[in-house]
């Protein structure tokens, strides 16, 4: 591993990068703010677990075929977009209970939000570009440890710093909804409102040309 200065460094450079905020909130906030807490806690749930796709690739060297291939990580960064929009406009379209958890069948739509959470980070191509140049930085080629070890346990640190931040964003957005819990207006507008950024990020996603 590396030395503990380069620790250091490296914990407080992907603290930043975690707590800043980026797609993966805004994610989770949308989930939350679409079908409730739950589903949006399953959402982060989802997001870490998708994770170690990614990590398993970086470790393996695989990430390196979106350098080498750009059609694949166009294709790939295409079908994760249009991903992301189908599941916007069927949150933007479904239905509340107006009862403060907003769909009518909770346990069912948090499992669908942790499923559909999976896709979308495995499917995620920026997600894997960051590990392949982020870890580098701090792998150490000349350390006890074999390089695809160091990978798998920096990569697991940055997913759990990451995680951290997504359940932060999860809390928040569900504050924004007890508020709003005796209002079933306000409810269906917020989560036609998490559908719609869904459906943002998606095309945002998409437009990117890297």
């Amino acid at each position: 591993m590396p030395g503990m200065d380069l620790l250091i460094t490296f914990f407080i450079t992907t603290a930043l990068f975690a707590f800043l905020p980026g797609p993966a909130m805004l994610y989770v906030a949308a989930r939350t703010m679409a079908g409730g807490r739950r589903s949006g806690l399953m959402a982060v749930l989802g997001i870490h677990i998708g994770s170690y796709a990614h990590i398993i690739a970086a470790a393996a060297g695989l990430s390196a075929l979106f350098h080498a291939v750009p059609v694949a990580y166009a294709l790939v960064k295409l079908f994760g977009a249009i991903y992301l929009i189908w599941l916007g406009i069927s949150l933007f379209r479904s239905r509340s209970n107006g009862s403060g958890d907003a769909p009518q069948a909770l346990p069912k739509s948090a499992r669908k939000a942790f499923f559909e959470s999976i896709v979308v980070e495995v499917l995620n191509p920026k997600t894997a570009l960051f590990f392949l140049a982020f870890l580098p930085q701090f792998v150490d080629s000349a350390a006890s440890l074999p390089v695809w070890l160091q990978f798998t346990i920096l990569g697991t640190v940055v997913s759990i710093m990451f995680t951290i931040a997504d359940l932060v964003s999860v809390l928040l957005a569900g504050l924004v909804m007890a508020r709003l819990k005796r209002s079933s207006t306000a409810q269906k507008l917020v989560q036609r409102a998490g559908g719609a950024v869904l459906v943002g990020l998606g095309a945002h996603l998409a437009l990117q040309r890297s």
